[in-house]
């Protein structure tokens, strides 16, 4: 009987590990996806993007058309680091930031989308916390700097 159980829990280890690795690719994909979907609608519509940032969203610390052009740029490049899981930790950090500040930014935001910034929030700080997971560079990139291959 304890021979099954030992079994039993070596087994449950080995997927728990799968399934982490599986999980933690999921959220940088998710969240990848929003983001870079968010930075391509405003790319493809500048004029919108211009009015949006100048009259609607509130950016504090920065001139609105600096906040225009940061915040395209944000959720255009750092998503990519996401999805290739490449330097996670530091641009799921930024974007967590990114994110923070769109919520504090835009008061209107609170009524019908607040509670998906929290999900993208939380999946962010899972990826700051527990890094991009064995499915990403960061795992070939660290294991080549401990000297493995």
């Amino acid at each position: 009987m304890r021979a099954w159980i030992a079994r039993g829990q070596q087994l449950a280890e080995r997927w728990q590990g799968t399934l982490a690795g599986a999980v933690l690719l999921l959220a940088r994909l998710w969240v990848a996806v929003i983001f870079l979907r968010a930075g391509w609608l405003k790319f493809t519509a500048w004029d919108s993007t211009l009015y949006l940032f100048e009259f609607e969203y509130q950016v504090p610390l920065m001139p609105w058309l600096w906040a225009a052009y940061l915040g395209t740029a944000t959720e255009l490049l750092l998503p990519l680091f996401l999805l290739a899981g490449l330097f996670t930790r530091p641009a799921a950090l930024l974007l967590f930031g990114f994110n923070a500040m769109a919520v504090i930014s835009y008061p209107t935001l609170w009524a019908g989308g607040f509670y998906d910034h929290q999900l993208w929030g939380w999946m962010l700080l899972t990826l700051v916390v527990w890094g991009a997971g064995p499915l990403a560079l960061d795992s070939w990139r660290l294991a080549r700097g401990r000297g493995g291959h």
